[in-house]
């Protein structure tokens, strides 16, 4: 399956896409889409809508994920964070690709452990989990590989709880013994 996880900002939204069956992961294409600071807000909406209508044909995903939105530094920052995730979602969507949503904290614990973990630390593990030999930069496209990656490990887990092959056993529920 091809996974291809979005790391939305305004000044530059993270895209990586990795091949995966759960447990084994290949990296496929990683990048930055960066409208340019002179444009207005919707023409950068637009800028970054085609370039990942772009991505999206080339890579050609199964799924998409988008890291969702957990904090922004005020409402005007969040509300155009949101609007680049729209987007992001609406390019995905016109393609009938399936979207999930992950938080930060979901996401570094999926990949690093640790629901805190800094920026370098993903940046490492991304790299560890992908087998690269220099983790990925600049950091928005770390972080977009880290959202498939997650993606990736909640899928096959939720495919083995679906299986019922968690790697425990059946078990019924013991049903109480009557008293004498």
């Amino acid at each position: 399956m091809i996974i291809l996880g979005i790391d939305p900002g305004t000044v530059a939204t993270g895209y990586g896409a990795i091949e995966s069956d759960g447990d084994r992961h290949s990296l496929q294409d990683y990048g930055v889409v960066s409208p340019m600071a002179s444009l207005s807000f919707p023409e950068k909406l637009y800028f970054i809508h085609s370039e990942l209508m772009k991505v999206i044909a080339a890579c050609r995903p199964d799924r998409m994920a988008v890291e969702n939105l957990f904090y922004a530094a005020n409402v005007k920052s969040a509300l155009k964070l949101g609007h680049v995730r729209g987007v992001a979602i609406v390019a995905g969507v016109s393609q009938g690709i399936p979207i999930d949503e992950y938080s930060p904290l979901e996401i570094k614990q999926a990949v690093v452990g640790y629901g805190r973990a800094d920026k370098r630390q993903v940046q490492k593990m991304v790299a560890l989990l992908l087998g690269l030999h220099a983790p990925p930069e600049p950091h928005d496209a770390a972080d977009a590989l880290a959202v498939a990656l997650c993606h990736a490990h909640r899928f096959r887990f939720a495919q083995k709880v679906e299986l019922g092959s968690c790697g425990g056993t059946s078990r019924r529920r013991a049903t109480p013994r009557a008293k004498p």
